[in-house]
């Protein structure tokens, strides 16, 4: 299956494009064993894994890109969302491979022995993905474990303009400087390391249990800066192996959709949440649930926002645009950062009228008070000493860790107010 997505606005297939769509989603479903256990069949596709597109960097010509996701959740197939949604020229791809990493070392661009396989868009092994828009690869027959990690591998033969990444992965990727390189199970071509993930913006999986996913949107707070690189333990990994626990048809696919130094009024780095939230949440598979947290930066950068009731409005209005879509929405409150160089008194009153009205205005269907979790109990103002990695604004491991532990998991699946969004996404 293949998909063109238009940004930022979901897509809208023909009538005959989405009846091939379903059948060759349901070939592939028949094709298949079902999962073990599962009582009726759970052939749906779900979001496993996201990286918001958070900005450019400079094109890759002649190179081959393995980027290295770790998924939440796994099944028996994938797809792959190539995204050159900020690019400014075509984007020509000669390539696209799927594996799994070799187990065991990940920052490590070897592929597991016989795991790795071509992607093709419509049976073709290229494609040209237009300046703004997205492309999904068609399904690939490969076993995905769940909280694994994949190599998606790409060519671009030539210089197709800025390359659409995101540019803060806290996980290292591999680059070969020279030549089609997707198919090498072996390594060693990949000499330098990257620090970004390119072009590769999702991840679904086929026949997984799940009952969908959640999105956690956010700055980069969500994006992970503060924990430890290559170890998945940004909050929303946390909150993954948080819901691993539950039964396996309540579990769901996290998709981190943070991104550092990006603000909710206007744009910072990248668009605004306001501009990428049809991109980044609505269009993305199965999402019954998003988390938002976002507006610290709007507070203390230039210029900043002094106006609590714009905060409001901006929420007010992302939980309509989301309940239009049967998404229920849990608000995380502004988490304090008393002692960072941006810090003002004028700038922590904004802070804690938003909080105020994100507790007590009734704006979400549920709150996660990120703010009362890792705050220093004698200096409300500031992060606890045990959660501050150093620089008063961001949280290590174990600060990562609360900000999770304090979201409900019963928040997240009010099935009685949600619609059912599984199935064959744009």
């Amino acid at each position: 299956m293949t998909g063109t997505v238009r940004i930022p606005h979901p897509t809208r297939l023909t009538a005959v494009t989405l009846a091939l769509a379903l059948l060759a989603t349901l070939v592939l479903a028949c094709a298949l064993p079902a999962s073990a256990g599962a009582s009726a069949d759970p052939r749906r596709w779900t979001g496993t894994w996201a990286a918001a597109a958070s900005g450019t960097a400079p094109a890759l010509p002649g190179a081959s890109i393995r980027n290295v996701v770790h998924v939440s959740v796994g099944g028996d197939a994938v797809r792959v969302r190539i995204s050159n949604r900020l690019g400014t020229a075509p984007l020509h791809l000669g390539a696209l491979t799927v594996a799994a990493q070799e187990p065991g070392v990940p920052d490590s661009p070897h592929a597991l022995p016989g795991s790795l396989r071509t992607a093709t868009f419509g049976g073709a092994p290229t494609v040209v993905v237009p300046a703004g828009r997205d492309r999904v690869t068609d399904p690939v027959a490969l076993r995905v474990p769940a909280h694994g990690n994949l190599l998606v591998t790409l060519h671009t033969p030539d210089d197709s303009g800025p390359a659409t990444y995101h540019r803060s992965a806290r996980q290292t990727n591999f680059l070969a400087p020279d030549g089609d390189r997707t198919a090498d199970e072996d390594g060693s071509a990949y000499t330098t390391t990257l620090g970004s993930w390119y072009y590769v913006t999702g991840v679904d999986v086929l026949g997984s249990s799940a009952a969908g996913s959640v999105v956690a949107l956010g700055d980069s707070i969500t994006d992970g800066n503060g924990s430890t690189a290559d170890a998945n333990r940004r909050w929303p990994d946390r909150l993954a192996e948080r819901l691993r626990a539950l039964p396996a048809d309540r579990r769901l696919g996290v998709l981190n959709a943070g991104v550092s130094g990006n603000r909710l009024l206007r744009a910072g780095v990248g668009p605004s949440v306001l501009e990428r939230f049809d991109a980044d949440v609505l269009t993305r598979t199965g999402v019954r649930a998003v988390i938002v947290m976002a507006g610290v930066n709007d507070i203390k950068g230039t210029p900043n926002a002094t106006d609590p009731s714009a905060f409001t409005a901006a929420y007010r209005d992302l939980v309509d645009r989301a309940h239009a879509r049967g998404i229920r929405v849990i608000g995380a409150t502004l988490t304090p950062y008393g002692g960072h160089g941006a810090y003002t008194a004028a700038r922590e009153r904004v802070r804690q009228a938003v909080n105020a009205s994100i507790r007590g205005d009734g704006i979400f269907d549920a709150v996660a008070d990120f703010d009362r979790a890792v705050r220093d109990p004698l200096l409300p103002h500031r992060i606890g000493p045990a959660y501050d990695p150093g620089d008063h604004l961001h949280f290590n491991d174990a600060g990562m860790r609360a900000l999770a532990d304090t979201i409900d998991l019963a928040d997240l699946a009010d099935q009685s107010r949600v619609a059912d969004l599984s199935g064959v996404a744009s």
